[in-house]
């Protein structure tokens, strides 16, 4: 199991909201290719971007603080969401060096349109469902849909979607722990790999994960808890991988 630092970026800035509020961020830095070094040199094998101003325009506005990151390590894989909503912008990405897009907002009010950019971008799609008491929310998380995230899941297991960025909004930049049962609910029966995001505050976050047993748990995005000290990426990293091994039986 990955763990994946997030970098969530407003207006050129670093920050960590609270409950997707824009309006309750905290900056933690100015250069968003200092802060990805940062994670590279810990030992982080994948990063999760966020393009917050995007989320909300529906489209780019951080484009060019994600392209720098993806150019300076072109090895590491990268995946990017926030504000991505037609081909020409998910054909920029991956041009730019990013390896996987997230669709969000856009995946729960036009399915299709996954469905079309998995047959354009075969293994490059994500589909991010942000989630509150289990339906799904797009734009931002202001608006709360009548859609399951498991259900929704399922529509998309078909469609060449490579995995899912499950989170709780209920959880995310709380500090309060991640929801193991909702997470592991989606693995089961989603049909896709999961990744966690919203609440990953400390170790004892990523043991249940891993015991709650599901292979489907690919790996576990954690943020505001790795800027404030609670989790270290380098010791979650070798202890994910002691206990997957473990399980796996290597």
């Amino acid at each position: 199991m990955l763990v994946i630092p997030a970098i969530d970026l407003k207006d050129g800035k670093c920050v960590r909201l609270k409950q997707g509020r824009m309006d309750d961020a905290t900056t933690y830095g100015d250069d968003p290719v200092a802060m990805a070094a940062r994670w590279v040199e810990a030992g982080a094998r994948r990063l999760h971007l966020v393009d917050l101003n995007g989320a909300f325009e529906g489209e780019p506005v951080n484009g060019e603080a994600v392209t720098a990151i993806a150019r300076a390590y072109p090895h590491l894989p990268i995946q990017i969401g926030g504000g991505i909503r037609s081909a020409e912008t998910i054909e920029h990405y991956l041009e730019a060096g990013v390896s996987q897009v997230i669709i969000g907002t856009k995946a729960v009010k036009e399915p299709a349109f996954v469905t079309e950019m998995c047959k354009a971008f075969a293994g490059h799609v994500i589909v991010g469902l942000d989630a509150r008491d289990g339906f799904v929310a797009t734009d931002g998380w202001a608006e709360v849909s009548t859609l399951k995230a498991t259900e929704l899941a399922k529509r998309f297991a078909d469609d060449g979607v490579s995995s899912i960025v499950y989170t709780d909004i209920a959880r995310d930049g709380m500090m309060g722990g991640v929801n193991v049962e909702a997470t592991a609910e989606l693995a089961r029966e989603g049909g896709l790999p999961v990744i966690a995001s919203g609440g990953v505050t400390n170790l004892d976050d990523l043991r249940a994960l891993i015991a709650a047993g599901e292979p489907g748990i690919l790996g576990a995005i954690t943020g505001r808890a790795i800027y404030e000290g609670s989790l270290d990426v380098a010791e979650a990293q070798a202890l994910c991988d002691e206990l997957t091994g473990q399980r796996d039986g290597s």
